[in-house]
């Protein structure tokens, strides 16, 4: 019991001073981008995965080959996916090139969304902030519920009868 209080004692005195101003050392956040100067990110959204790859550029964004505006014809889900972009302040600036698989064209859209989003945090750590605050970072968990047994679907019952 002693030895402990000994090894205590002697780890208190090995202890800096509390009171003593440290110096705070900030680091320099770097881009992680490869030999190219493209930045890598995966984007997931319901069951579609996107696989993003982003460099400056004029603004051209490509999905499996074909330009974003003949692979999303949806306004809605053109804009959905650049969001990222105007919230960053950071539009056609970048050319994006992604492939998508998996699930419909809504969830897509959205794991797109999420991949650019990465990839913009990815390759210019100071627009992560503002792209967090918009929610674009975290990935949406939200699945389909699974068809339970017994029933039409996952809460559907059957039509009851009294009779």
């Amino acid at each position: 019991m002693e030895e402990t209080k000994k090894s205590l004692e002697d780890l208190k005195s090995l202890q800096e001073d509390p009171q003593s101003p440290e110096e705070v050392v900030i680091e320099e956040v770097k881009s992680k981008t490869d030999e190219f100067g493209r930045s890598y990110a995966t984007g997931k959204r319901k069951s579609a995965v996107a696989r993003v790859w982003l460099k400056r550029g004029a603004g051209v964004v490509i999905v499996n080959g074909k330009d974003m505006g003949k692979y999303f014809a949806r306004p809605v889900l053109q804009m959905l996916v650049n969001q990222p972009f105007s919230v960053a302040g950071v539009t056609s600036q970048f050319d994006i090139n992604a492939t998508v698989k998996g699930g419909g064209l809504s969830g897509q859209a959205g794991a797109l969304k999420h991949g650019i989003s990465k990839a913009l945090s990815f390759f210019e750590p100071a627009l992560r902030p503002s792209l967090k605050t918009a929610g674009f970072i975290t990935r949406d968990s939200r699945v389909v519920e699974r068809k339970k047994y017994g029933k039409p679907k996952a809460r559907r019952s059957f039509q009851f009868s009294k009779r």
